[in-house]
């Protein structure tokens, strides 16, 4: 892949690739600083990357920092969750898009990956299973049972109201 390629890469896939990380983990900065580091592991293997399949590339890169940025941040010490002020009532939420990201964020990682991939990106089912290295089965069955989770859950009129 050539400068001019990976720069044209840059500017069409950057705001995709931020949106898709920020949903999972809900940290601006975090999530800033993955697509940094994607690019960057893009970069240094822009000269065995084809052009055509660099997007399918990045988001797996992507996909895989984030992974590991989570997995990493679990084995980090927890401070005490009962010493943290409360922000927000649950029981208060009237709005749909906090209620569904409230159940979003109930998903599995991955589950939550492919819906998002799928539901928020366009991807195809065959792109999100080269991107997150399921088959296009799995990717179908986890999408179809993160949708079912996500539907009983805001279906209950508790959360809504």
């Amino acid at each position: 892949m050539t400068t001019a390629e990976y720069n044209q890469i840059v500017e069409q896939y950057a705001n995709g690739l931020y949106r898709y990380i920020l949903k999972n983990i809900r940290d601006s900065e975090r999530a800033s600083d993955l697509v940094q580091d994607s690019f960057e592991k893009l970069w240094v293997r822009s000269a065995d990357i084809q052009f055509s399949k660099a997007k399918s590339y990045l988001f797996s890169i992507a996909h895989n920092t984030m992974i590991d940025s989570l997995r990493k941040e679990k084995r980090q010490v927890v401070t005490d969750v009962a010493d943290m002020p409360v922000i927000a009532d649950r029981s208060q939420y009237s709005d749909l898009k906090e209620v569904l990201d409230e159940g979003l964020k109930k998903l599995s990682e991955i589950q939550r990956s492919v819906v998002l991939l799928r539901d928020y990106e366009g991807y195809s089912y065959e792109e999100i299973g080269q991107i997150t290295n399921l088959s296009e089965s799995q990717v179908k069955v986890y999408i179809f049972r993160a949708r079912l989770f996500l539907k009983n859950y805001i279906g209950q009129i508790e959360h809504v109201i």
